[in-house]
């Protein structure tokens, strides 16, 4: 199906350290009585830094009643030691934010927080939903009053709720309001919950976002990704289904489904196996690390090239370089350093400045490079800015060739299931040709992984994927209003967007709804 049709903007000052690519964001939730779950809870949130950056907080509940703590900023500036000493509890949940429905501020912080007549619970979402402004309409929020889908759902559940407390005896309000609740949403979630008593994990019924289950001594966890299970010390169980909810108290673990059959159809980022994901997560029960590497050895295998040295980009470049290396026997070597801790807040004023936020992140090693034919390998290009930075850098620094290869197809579409990319006027690949991006890149020669060998790297050929970003194909149906800021627009929000070379009056480019403005 077709996508929404997007407007292109003119070139103003950006980030030059962003190359399109946003992370999505991390839950964490632990039942552990009588032991210290704010620290849990930070350890598992610091293990999950990588899929959001913009905000962290978490909610722990002592059985009485729920205490949140949520800011901007990475996990060690939100938390320090104090602040997690009086965050006490056996159970909470956690959330690292990379805003995909609403903007990057304290109010769309999460967790997401509602003291209910019936009780308090709070919400953390990882993913997108495609059907927020309907669902809005549907409850009756005016422009405004809810500012995210995250915050919009929990509006939902609490609307589900009991009227009273005393009408929830049994202490499973909160259970019965998701019940109610999840077959209404559409799109990407995977989601952490709780009230004073439970934990509830859930992912929705294309499994669009990693969820998985870990057991503890004497409690359990759910978290995003596995490596999150390995620094608290918990035994990684399962992966969640698609489409499967659980919840997690006193008397251990339920599982259920709250969705009819006919809507599971699993669908997992595939961009999760080559950028998302820590290198050492297991997604559909394979190494995210070694699916990397054989991706780069079907890189090599597709488009061979003769040169001195294979170098990646860091970081998810790295193990596909090793792979390109280890298959085609050109020496391994590293070419690029890159500063870990730049920020996301730097923004250049004129192109000189731009040129030199680049080197913030990425400096070439020149002894390495100099007088070499080089095979430089990346996980992805989306619009461009970055690489076409980097592959100056790398011939000043006295690379006879540069050969570019990418461990992914093309990217020509936009993600509406939680990975801000932007809109399809800024993806170089919507709007240039393989060999006028080769061109505009600077680079010698320029190969993207084909589609089949990016999956069969993955070791688990249909076990189900989601590629839209790359064939166009969404398996749920996208409005064609859909946008990050919709339930925004009774605040100002703005928000710079920069569109991607494009050739003049090329109609082949053109989406099917601007032709359909033309008629």
């Amino acid at each position: 199906m077709t996508p929404p049709a997007d407007d292109l903007v003119d070139e103003a000052p950006v980030d030059p350290l962003d190359d399109g690519k946003k992370e999505a964001c991390g839950v964490f939730g632990v039942y552990a009585p009588n032991q210290p779950v704010s620290h849990l809870l930070y350890l598992g949130l610091y293990a999950l830094q990588h899929r959001g950056q913009e905000s962290a907080g978490m909610a722990v509940s002592s059985g009485d009643h729920l205490m949140v703590v949520k800011d901007m900023g990475l996990v060690a500036t939100v938390f320090d030691d104090r602040t997690l000493q009086s965050l006490h509890g056996h159970l909470g949940i956690g959330h690292t934010r990379y805003s995909t429905s609403g903007s990057s501020s304290w109010r769309n912080a999460q967790p997401v927080f509602r003291d209910a007549p019936a009780g308090q619970f709070a919400l953390g979402h990882n993913g997108n939903l495609v059907n927020t402004e309907e669902l809005a309409v549907e409850v009756g929020m005016l422009p405004g009053m809810v500012t995210s889908d995250s915050d919009l759902v929990a509006e939902m559940i609490q609307r589900e709720l009991p009227a009273s407390g005393d009408e929830r005896s049994d202490g499973r309000g909160l259970e019965r309001a998701l019940l109610k609740v999840l077959p209404r949403l559409e799109g990407a979630f995977s989601m952490v919950a709780m009230d004073e008593g439970h934990i509830l994990g859930v992912r929705d019924p294309n499994g669009f976002r990693p969820l998985c289950l870990g057991r503890l001594e004497s409690g359990w966890v759910l978290a995003s990704e596995s490596p999150a299970l390995d620094v608290v010390g918990a035994h990684f169980v399962r992966e969640l289904d698609p489409g499967e909810m659980v919840v997690i108290d006193a008397t251990g673990v339920r599982s259920m489904k709250p969705f009819a059959e006919e809507r599971l159809n699993p669908k997992l980022c595939l961009f999760e196996f080559v950028y998302f994901a820590r290198p050492d997560t297991r997604l559909y029960g394979q190494s995210v690390h070694a699916a990397r590497v054989k991706m780069g050895r079907q890189l090599a295998e597709q488009a061979p090239i003769e040169a001195d040295m294979v170098m990646g980009v860091p970081e998810s470049g790295l193990p596909a370089a090793e792979g390109y290396s280890h298959f085609s026997g050109i020496p391994y070597g590293q070419g690029l350093v890159k500063n870990r801790y730049i920020g996301r807040t730097f923004i250049a004023p004129s192109q000189e400045m731009r040129a030199l936020g680049v080197r913030m992140k990425l400096n070439p090693l020149k002894d390495a490079i100099a007088d070499k034919r080089l095979v430089v390998v990346d996980d992805s290009i989306v619009r461009g800015t970055t690489t076409r930075a980097m592959v100056k850098m790398l011939r000043e620094a006295g690379a006879t060739e540069v050969h570019l290869r990418v461990s992914s197809p093309p990217y020509r579409w936009p993600c509406f299931y939680g990975m801000d990319t932007g809109t399809r006027g800024e993806l170089l690949a919507a709007n240039l040709s393989v060999a006028e991006i080769q061109e505009y890149l600077g680079v010698d020669t320029l190969a993207y992984l084909e589609l089949d060998r990016r999956v069969a790297a993955t070791g688990t050929v249909g076990a189900g994927f989601c590629n839209a970003c790359l064939t166009g194909e969404y398996p749920v149906a996208i409005p064609t209003n859909l946008h990050k800021g919709v339930l925004e627009q009774g605040d100002e929000v703005t928000e710079t967007r920069v569109a991607a070379p494009r050739l003049l009056d090329d109609e082949d480019h053109r989406l099917p709804a601007d032709l359909a403005r033309e008629d």
